[in-house]
């Protein structure tokens, strides 16, 4: 009876509490402690998307670059804000702890933040000074730093509040990851708003200049929700236990590859994870778990002899990296919101009325608007009618959803190449090619383009997130931050295709798709490349759903993955199929 009221009133996920002691389900987690992640989240990505809005604008028109140049140099940067977050995902899963890992790079965030926004504040000619634009991009990639120490963290703490052993937190834990990407959006929505405005009307001192006061803040609200966190303890390098298995199954290549049941499985498992239960992908690795006499005759090291928990972790990662890889392609249109959205949206009519003008970079208002607005409507209404259906807890699978995203993305892209196909008609209609002309469209036909990516958004980067349920739960901020690379990628493939395309279109003296000069350029094209390389991408997708396998963890309850009760039958290897 006593056990029986320990397990109501603990949490069984392994999580403690700020003291160390095992976490007291009513005082600890669940939406209680949420509040204050959530707020440090949207305070977080306010600065983020404070600094990263405009910046294409800042770069052409403060520092005199080329619009090629400026639309590299966002796309490489906010690229390298995503990649950082490897490192800060390293030390939280194998020495600090989510926590302490945000709250150190929060603290170096402000600091470098400071000495940032002062660099990029100063009101010097920075056209004629290139120590002036060394500057900028030092104290730029000063921030890529920071917050990807931040990044890979915040959303597996928060995922950290519920209870997997406990069916009701476990349905709030999927509701988080909405309502963590609707707390992003609304950051981005003050930013590309208020912010803008700020920085265009009144100086990008003061545009630079209150995120970083908006950061602070968002460090007190973090430390303020302490005593409610639960925490998961550090379990030791991944890395070290990922090359452990390789190294394993290498020497072991000769040795056959026995039952699941004959496999080495100690019933002591790994620090701050839970014990695996074995799959048949990938049997070679396998081997690394096999038992050979020389393993019982001696104490063999774990380079030698793995436990069936470490061989599934790495066959977990394996699964998970095509996944990933499928979000590149989306990424690549996504950054493009941040960037040749922008300049396109530069020739466009900005009057809204006789009196006011808006800035280009204002129309991505409306992606963070269509984000807001349909997180609750997925949340409360798409959810509750498709669980009615398919009897799962999140309605769609994570695969599922994911492709609904990637398939919506490819109509921003079509939207965006027909407006631009529009702009350049009425171009030549009315005989405006010269490069600072408007084109009497109003820039609110942007408007389509931009919803259709934070619909999109809330299918592809919410179900990555949710991906954080197959993560291994040793390895869950560092498969945060391999999810996060995928838009880090989809930057870099973006400067390499906006790269790629300007030296083949320009060869032979043409003035190329992406000109200086948009007006006699065939920016559409690019839009339309983009378009294909995404239907491409959702084609080797649908690959994916036939082939992936749910991880489950020990004693895992039934509807863990798919739905209530809903057991894979004979034959079936995904709750996709």
């Amino acid at each position: 009876m006593g056990e029986v009221e320990a397990a109501g009133m603990y949490t069984q996920d392994g999580t403690v509490d700020s003291k160390g002691n095992p976490a007291v389900k009513k005082n600890t987690g669940n939406w209680r402690a949420c509040p204050y992640i959530l707020a440090n989240e949207c305070c977080e990505r306010l600065a983020y998307y404070g600094m990263s809005t405009n910046l294409v604008n800042f770069m052409e028109d403060r520092m005199g670059m080329a619009k090629v140049a400026a639309a590299n140099s966002v796309t490489t940067w906010s690229g390298t804000c995503f990649i950082t977050s490897l490192l800060g995902a390293f030390l939280a899963d194998a020495y600090l702890g989510r926590f302490w890992t945000i709250a150190s790079f929060m603290i170096i965030y402000i600091i470098v933040r400071s000495r940032a926004g002062a660099i990029l504040c100063d009101e010097w000619g920075v056209r004629s000074d290139g120590g002036q634009k060394a500057a900028v991009f030092i104290a730029l990639y000063m921030i890529a730093l920071g917050t990807g120490g931040i990044k890979p963290c915040v959303s597996s703490f928060g995922a950290d509040q519920f209870d997997d052993s406990d069916a009701g937190e476990r349905r709030r834990k999927s509701s988080f990851f909405n309502w963590f990407y609707f707390s992003i959006n609304v950051g981005a929505l003050v930013a590309s708003s208020v912010l803008v405005y700020v920085q265009t009307h009144v100086g990008w001192g003061w545009g630079f200049g209150i995120p970083g006061v908006v950061m602070a803040v968002a460090v007190g609200t973090f430390f303020l929700g302490a005593p409610l966190y639960r925490h998961l303890r550090p379990g030791g390098s991944p890395l070290t236990r990922i090359a452990q298995v390789l190294v394993a199954a290498a020497r072991k290549w000769r040795v056959p590859v026995v039952s699941g049941d004959a496999l080495y499985s100690p019933l002591d498992s790994i620090e701050g994870s839970r014990k695996l239960e074995h799959t048949e992908q990938f049997r070679f690795l396998d081997k690394a778990a096999v038992e050979t006499p020389a393993d019982r005759a001696s104490s063999s090291t774990a380079w030698r002899l793995c436990t069936v928990t470490q061989v599934e972790e790495v066959k977990s990662l394996a699964r998970l990296l095509p996944v990933w890889a499928s979000g590149i392609a989306f990424a690549t249109v996504y950054s493009q919101s941040s960037t040749l959205f922008i300049l396109q949206g530069n020739t466009l009519d900005p009057r809204m009325g006789t009196h006011f003008k808006i800035d280009s970079a204002s129309p991505s208002i409306f992606d963070t608007l269509a984000v807001i607005a349909w997180v609750p409507v997925y949340d409360r209404l798409v959810v509750p009618a498709v669980r009615s259906v398919t009897d799962r807890p999140h309605g769609f699978t994570h695969l599922q959803r994911m492709g609904i995203g990637l398939v919506i993305s490819i109509f921003a892209m079509l939207a965006a190449g027909a407006l631009e196909l529009a702009r350049l008609r009425s171009i030549a209609r009315h005989g405006f090619y010269g490069k600072h002309d408007i084109v009497p469209i109003s820039i609110f036909w942007q408007v389509p383009q931009y919803c259709i990516t934070g619909v999109a958004e809330v299918f592809v980067f919410v179900g990555q997130l949710e991906f954080y349920d197959q993560a291994p739960h040793g390895m869950r901020s560092m498969c945060t931050a391999l999810s996060l690379t995928t838009v880090a990628l989809g930057n870099y493939v973006s400067t390499l295709l906006v790269t790629v395309v300007a030296r083949v279109t320009t060869r032979g003296g043409k003035v190329g798709w992406i000109p200086d000069n948009l007006n006699v350029g065939h920016l559409d094209y690019f839009f339309w490349l983009i378009a294909a390389l995404s239907l491409v991408n959702f084609a080797i997708y649908l690959l994916i759903p036939r082939w992936y396998t749910y991880k489950k963890a020990a004693g895992e309850y039934p509807d863990a993955i798919g739905g209530p009760k809903k057991i894979l039958k004979p034959g079936q290897t995904s709750l996709l199929c």
